[in-house]
């Protein structure tokens, strides 16, 4: 039995094709053999409220921001029909928060208004001249030092956010590297990533192993596992069907070669 795939897009999401259906991604969910799907869809915001700190760092909008928001009457509807339809596969709800330390206010206020069972959080853009830029932007001119700033980012967001439960893509930025992602040296940010587990550790939340990314080193593993790390999470981070659960055996081999093992039932994230 292969572990549940904790982060899936659909059509809901903003950066996905109406092609992708939940119905689609249960099927495929089901070929694979996995015990769970979630469905994470992106909960981004590109107009905020005075209560959120993005305002108080005088943040003003997103650079060329193709974001929208989260259909939820049809979201939910189509969550409902799946559940119905697949009975044998548990079917969570969920959104993947983009930068939640910056949006407190207003992904409470979603969350209030529409709860659901899966919380991932995710930073995918950092701020320049009071604007958020997706990293790819950011990576071209000075690869290295945007990295540190990136990783650096994300101990800021674990440490002054608590709403998600599981830290997405923590190398999400490797996707753009600049000649390629074989050309990032991964052990010249250690001390960086070791900062952002040790944060991660203390509030016993999980660490995400996204196979869509170039697939996280053991070493990268080990050390959230060395920092205290309680928890892992598989997620495809799929944005069509084919994608869901794709190189889960990998992932696992990578997972239980630095520590970890199946958690208390084959619902559960895997534990040290």
């Amino acid at each position: 039995m292969r572990p549940p795939d904790n982060h899936v897009h659909t059509r809901w999401s903003w950066d996905t094709s109406d092609a992708s259906t939940m119905v689609r991604a249960c099927e495929r969910a089901v070929a694979r053999g996995l015990p769970a799907i979630a469905f994470t869809e992106h909960l981004d915001f590109t107009t905020w409220t005075p209560e959120d700190r993005a305002t108080a760092e005088g943040l003003v909008d997103r650079h060329a921001s193709r974001h929208l928001p989260i259909d939820v009457e049809g979201y939910s509807a189509e969550l409902e029909e799946c559940r119905e339809r697949f009975p044998e596969l548990r079917i969570w709800s969920g959104v993947e928060t983009g930068e939640p330390h910056l949006f407190a206010a207003s992904v409470a206020a979603h969350l209030r208004d529409s709860p659901v069972d899966r919380v991932l959080g995710s930073l995918h853009s950092l701020s320049q001249d009071g604007r958020l830029y997706g990293i790819g932007r950011l990576l071209y001119p000075d690869p290295d030092s945007t990295m540190r700033r990136y990783l650096a980012e994300v101990v800021d967001m674990v440490e002054n956010s608590d709403v998600f439960e599981v830290l997405a893509h923590v190398d999400f930025p490797r996707r753009y590297w600049p000649g390629g992602s074989d050309r990032y040296a991964e052990k010249d940010y250690e001390e960086e990533y070791r900062a952002v587990f040790r944060a991660l550790a203390g509030t016993g939340r999980a660490l995400e192993v996204n196979t869509t990314s170039p697939l996280a080193s053991v070493d990268q593993v080990r050390w959230f596992f060395e920092e205290g790390g309680e928890a892992i999470s598989f997620g495809s981070d799929a944005h069509q069907p084919a994608g869901v659960g794709q190189h889960f055996d990998v992932a696992v081999d990578v997972v239980e070669a630095a520590g970890f093992r199946p958690g208390r039932d084959a619902f559960d994230f895997w534990r040290r």
